[in-house]
């Protein structure tokens, strides 16, 4: 069953406007990236497990979901929320990071950044 726009809109603002009052506090320090990772062929679901593999642990993550394209059958969408932009950098530094960006850099046909974003909210944040 679908949600007519009405409803989704109405359903949105009605969020925004409950949300606890200090949910934005520090919204504007936020990072998001969002980014699409195409797979060596027949080679997704094994770069997913080590995408997911290498994030526990990453200090100023508010999130990192790792997707499949369900029209590409090669292809993960990469979402991640951060405190700020400097906790993303230091990430990059992380041993566990480091180890998986070594074992998947073989198994990545393409790389895509679509869009860099501030987080202001939502379930999670």
């Amino acid at each position: 069953m679908g949600i007519d726009r009405r409803t989704f809109i109405a359903a949105s603002t009605a969020t925004a406007v409950l949300a606890p009052a200090d949910a934005s506090a520090t919204a504007s320090s936020r990072y998001g990236l969002i980014g699409k990772v195409t797979a060596k062929p027949g080679k997704r679901a094994e770069l997913a497990r080590i995408l997911l593999d290498g994030v526990s642990g990453m200090p100023g993550c508010l999130s990192y979901i790792v997707a499949e394209d369900p029209a590409d059958a090669d292809t993960l969408w990469i979402t991640e929320a951060w405190t700020d932009k400097d906790a993303h950098a230091a990430s990059l530094s992380l041993p566990s990071v480091r180890a998986a960006i070594g074992k998947g850099r073989p198994l990545i046909a393409s790389m895509a950044g679509i869009a860099e974003t501030i987080p202001i909210g939502g379930h999670g944040l």
